[in-house]
């Protein structure tokens, strides 16, 4: 499904599980459910890798398998829900999706530490909704730019009820 802007610019529209995303040009996007839970007695909640390049299939929750291919002028997103007896909890009490700032980013934040790389990662709760925002950014030298992709996309994210 596409819809298109002020401008005339189609923008792919990718929803399920009560997400919904407008994507900008060159980004892309996919929406599933775990394949298998990762603790015992959770459930399959979604996960959602936006990336302003070709998504490699086979990526982990937090995105191995795309961040090694990342080039310096690339962002990766990954949305992960979690129990949603989670919402509101301490570590879940921001309110609303994050929109980081480029000071957010650090090295020391990714997952898996590669060289140039800087990342951010936030939880929050959303509609009664408990998830964790991680955020890749191939280089310190473009994080303006990409902080500004990551956050247009970002916008656009709506969380209704599952």
């Amino acid at each position: 499904m596409t819809s298109r802007t002020a401008a005339g610019a189609p923008r792919s529209v990718v929803g399920a599980h009560g997400l919904q995303l407008r994507l900008p040009q060159r980004w892309e996007a996919r929406l599933y459910l775990r394949d298998e839970p990762a603790e015992e007695g959770e459930s399959l909640n979604p996960v959602v890798h936006l990336a302003n390049f070709a998504l490699p299939p086979g990526r982990g929750d937090f995105g191995s398998g795309a961040v090694e291919v990342m080039g310096p002028g690339q962002a990766f997103i990954a949305l992960l829900e979690y129990e949603a007896a989670e919402a509101g909890t301490p570590l879940f009490a921001a309110r609303g999706v994050p929109r980081p700032r480029v000071a957010d980013f650090a090295p020391n934040a990714l997952q898996r530490r590669l060289p140039g790389q800087l990342g951010v990662q936030r939880f929050f709760t959303e509609n009664g909704r408990a998830f964790c925002l991680y955020v890749v950014l191939g280089s310190r030298e473009h994080a303006t730019g990409l902080v500004g992709e990551v956050c247009g996309v970002l916008e656009h994210l709506e969380v209704g009820r599952r």
